[in-house]
């Protein structure tokens, strides 16, 4: 399985527009290979750059497995219509959060999970829980780094 953005390439740098220095949107993202007895996908991005430890930007599972990516900026409603939950992130909303690091160069990871099941968490579940119900349903993963510096 692997995950790819139109906006930049693995270990590249995010355009600004992605950020908190721009519109703040998610990028657009692709996936293939997704196996044929995956019953669900889990995205899940983080900064593990961040002063306090990982930062997490999006959490979003249920993810019907014929769904081949996101466009750019991807609303809440888009996801919710196709059955699509999103969890809360270290920004505390159920939404992207850009990267904007303090200080410094930071990698940002967009991890995609097929899973073998699909998670029995509803709305607002943190990256922790998602992990956790997620444990022994993996069959397989992919992941995107993307770098970012704030302008000053």
């Amino acid at each position: 399985m692997i995950i790819m953005s139109s906006a930049f390439q693995e270990g590249g740098m995010i355009p600004a527009r992605y950020t908190c220095d721009g519109q703040d949107v998610s990028p657009p993202l692709s996936w293939s290979g997704v196996p044929d007895n995956a019953k669900s996908l889990v995205l899940i991005s983080d900064d593990p750059d961040a002063p306090m430890g990982i930062w997490v930007h999006w959490v979003i599972y249920n993810i019907p497995p014929d769904v081949t990516g996101f466009d750019e900026g991807i609303s809440r409603d888009t996801l919710a219509q196709k059955g699509i939950v999103q969890g809360i992130t270290d920004f505390r909303r159920q939404e992207y959060g850009g990267p904007c690091p303090p200080s410094g160069t930071h990698r940002y990871y967009f991890k995609l999970y097929a899973l073998d099941t699909t998670l029995d968490l509803g709305p607002g579940a943190t990256k922790k829980q998602v992990e956790a119900a997620m444990q022994a349903h993996v069959l397989v993963q992919a992941q995107l780094m993307g770098r970012y510096a704030r302008r000053r």
